[in-house]
């Protein structure tokens, strides 16, 4: 008995099966076939020896060589060069020269172009090899074989070179990815410079008056040594990470989010500004993850969905911490597609991912969420 869960899983597989190369492959090989059985009456008929039995399995064997158009796509030319000389069959031979220019690329393409004008005009000078079926004179016979070659293999090297552009543009989107990560993750530990090294300053600040303080006493080595832990951990902190001299301002926390809503609401966009009070209670390195968040949301619903409302809510929940903002779908696009590198969710991934938590973006009832959680640190 069939289990109803297997069926799922059957259609998944056979999904995936159905988009994947050799499902593409096989199709080709069919149709390839298909087309070519259109010729079996005129085949047994006129052109050669072969029955109506034994035509459709020579034809279905040279189609089969197709399935591997991929890895081999000389094989199937080959196959139809000869199906051409016996069977004056060139239906394979327009799959074939499409393969080659789609896999090989311009230059073999044109080669087995050239091969396979070369060989149909030998095949026409083979005396007693039947013409009538091709035209009565050479130019009537080259208006049917150079049309065929030459547009399969234009056809396979347009598509070509549109497999090249969609590779370089994934390539573009990983390494745009990549890059996005790299800087955030850069971004995450100059947070950390900024925070810890404060704390380490006023370590080592305080461990050097209490080793003042304790003046003669038995305790002020171990302030000493204390205070130049402190120091050497500030200096190895700023040499591990990054040094910010340069950055103007103090680390963002949640008294910044304001100022986002406000300058949001500037840009058209009018936003819900909700924020628990325990929130208030987090580490900065937290506060900074929350604004970092909520900046890319707001920066995306602006360039998504303009003029439309934003609601956000940072809560937190058991000893979760909760930010959810969401818009409403815009009913249509923007007039102008928005300037976007596609990369704003996987910073924000990536600072969640290093907080310890998860983030999930998508449309939820006619609106887009982004919802991030990760522990809020908070003692009970």
């Amino acid at each position: 008995m069939l289990r109803l869960p297997a069926v799922p899983a059957l259609r998944r597989r056979a999904d995936r099966w159905a988009g994947s190369p050799r499902a593409l492959d096989a199709v080709a090989a069919l149709s390839a076939f298909a087309l070519m059985l259109l010729d079996v009456p005129g085949l047994a008929r006129a052109d050669n020896s072969l029955t109506g039995v034994t035509a459709p399995l020579v034809l279905a064997a040279g189609a089969a060589t197709l399935v591997v158009r991929r890895r081999a796509p000389w094989v199937p030319y080959l196959v139809a060069l000869g199906l051409m000389g016996w069977l004056h069959e060139v239906t394979l031979i327009q799959f074939a020269l499409y393969s080659i220019g789609r896999f090989r690329g311009r230059r073999a393409a044109v080669a087995a172009t050239l091969l396979y004008l070369g060989v149909a005009f030998a095949y026409f000078q083979v005396p007693g090899w039947p013409a009538p079926h091709h035209g009565d004179s050479l130019s009537d016979y080259l208006s049917l074989v150079v049309p065929v070659g030459v547009l399969a293999a234009g056809v396979g090297i347009a598509a070509h070179r549109h497999d090249l552009v969609r590779a370089l543009e994934a390539q573009r989107r990983e390494a745009a990815a990549r890059q996005a990560v790299q800087e955030e993750r850069i971004q995450v530990g100059r947070d950390v410079h900024d925070l810890v090294g404060r704390e380490l300053t006023v370590l080592a600040v305080r461990a050097e008056v209490l080793a003042v303080r304790a003046r003669g006493e038995a305790y002020r080595k171990d302030f000493e040594e204390l205070a130049d832990t402190a120091r050497r951990a500030h200096l190895m902190l700023n040499e591990t990470i990054v040094r910010r001299a340069d950055r103007e301002g103090a680390t963002p926390g949640l008294e910044s989010l304001a100022d986002l809503a406000a300058e949001s609401e500037r840009m058209g966009s009018p936003v819900e500004l909700r924020i628990a009070g325990e929130a208030k209670a987090l580490s900065p390195l937290r506060q900074t993850a929350v604004h970092r968040v909520v900046q890319e949301c707001l920066t995306n619903a602006a360039k998504h969905a303009p003029g439309l409302p934003v609601r956000v809510v940072v809560g937190v929940e058991g000893p979760d911490l909760r930010i959810e903002v969401r818009n409403p779908l815009p009913k249509t696009p923007p007039d102008r597609a928005p300037v976007s590198t596609g990369t704003g969710l996987v910073s924000m991934d990536e600072r969640v991912a290093s907080m310890g938590g998860t983030l999930t973006a998508g449309r939820r009832d006619g609106a887009y969420v982004v919802e991030a959680r990760f522990p809020a640190g908070l003692t009970p």
